[in-house]
């Protein structure tokens, strides 16, 4: 599919704000300026850029535990997120949310969660408002491989599929779930297989490919918007580091393969994305470097806001505890 230059640059774009955020925020938490634990999206910015370029803006978004780059990729300010992250007052959440509990309701991001595979299930009550308001809004839900074996992936994607509910499932397959790989947890080749099951399209695409992702998160998208239910959309990538920061596996090869992680490297979305654009003439190097400049001042205004910012009031701790 051809595609218009500030389309083809606005997603390289993303994709880069998205590796450079989750990059300081890797050394910020090194440097001990983030409180609190911190799942980093490096390697799957493809997928969280391509389906978020396919969303409406009124759409829903449930994001997983590695949650921030498809947060950012919605459009969220980066300051008042890597404010969030510091446990700062200026945060989404007035620091109180942190990494896995960020929530964005201006953005209609109903929050990470940490209880894997928990989304999923808030997932079907989002279809349902999205299918009764009448207004063609869709709820995508973040998952991976890990959650795609817990009971609430089958119970959410069955009342999906008998209610018709507006739901695309996103299904991040990095291989490994914590420290285990889903080939050894499985006897299935491909996850998209299981939507069968309850007569639901399934699909697995290439993640690191983000023209293939936004347009499989189109189609699915609007098949949901035209009535005809979900879909579960299995996207196959590599996460860059361990499963947390501070993950051993990221340096000492615990339980992934040197040979497979470099083989993964050689594919990384943002440097081939950046050759295509230049191969294909649709950006010159000058034009690339001013965006790749731009986004890392971006990133270090963030920084700086996030030092910036206030500590929460010790009585906060007593708000937006209970809805009244």
């Amino acid at each position: 599919m051809p595609y218009e230059k500030r389309f083809k640059l606005e997603m390289y774009q993303k994709m880069l704000e998205l590796r450079v955020f989750e990059a300081t925020v890797q050394q910020m938490y090194e440097e001990g300026f983030i409180p609190n634990s911190a799942h980093l999206y490096v390697g799957q910015e493809a997928i969280g850029a391509g389906v978020a370029m396919a969303m409406r803006e009124d759409d829903i978004m449930l994001p997983s535990h590695r949650g921030h780059g498809t947060i950012l990729a919605k459009g969220c300010d980066m300051n008042r997120m890597m404010a969030e992250l510091f446990g700062k007052a200026d945060g989404y959440c007035k620091g109180k949310g942190g990494s896995m509990h960020l929530a964005v309701a201006d953005h209609n991001v109903m929050g990470s969660i940490g209880i894997v595979g928990s989304n999923m299930s808030l997932a079907a009550g989002a279809g349902m408002a999205a299918k009764k308001n009448g207004r063609g809004q869709v709820a995508v839900c973040f998952f991976g491989d890990g959650a795609a074996n817990r009971g609430t992936f089958h119970e959410s994607m069955n009342l999906a599929s008998i209610l018709r509910l507006p739901i695309i499932y996103v299904l991040e397959n990095n291989f490994y779930a914590i420290s285990e790989c889903s080939r050894d947890m499985t006897n299935i080749e491909k996850f998209s297989v299981r939507a069968a099951g309850y007569g639901v399209p399934g699909e697995t695409v290439y993640g690191n490919d983000p023209w293939a992702v936004y347009e499989s998160a189109g189609r699915a998208m609007e098949r949901a918007r035209c009535g005809e239910g979900p879909s579960l959309l299995e996207y196959v990538t590599w996460r860059h580091y361990g499963h947390y920061e501070g993950d051993p596996d990221a340096r000492q090869w615990i339980y992934r393969s040197r040979q497979e992680h470099e083989e993964w490297m050689a594919r990384d979305p943002i440097p081939i994305v950046r050759r295509q654009l230049l191969g294909d003439n649709t950006a010159t190097e000058g034009e690339l470097l001013a965006i790749e400049e731009s986004v890392g001042r971006a990133v270090e205004a963030a920084v700086a806001f996030a030092h910036q910012s206030p500590w929460p009031d010790i009585k906060e701790t007593y708000t937006d505890v209970y809805a009244v």
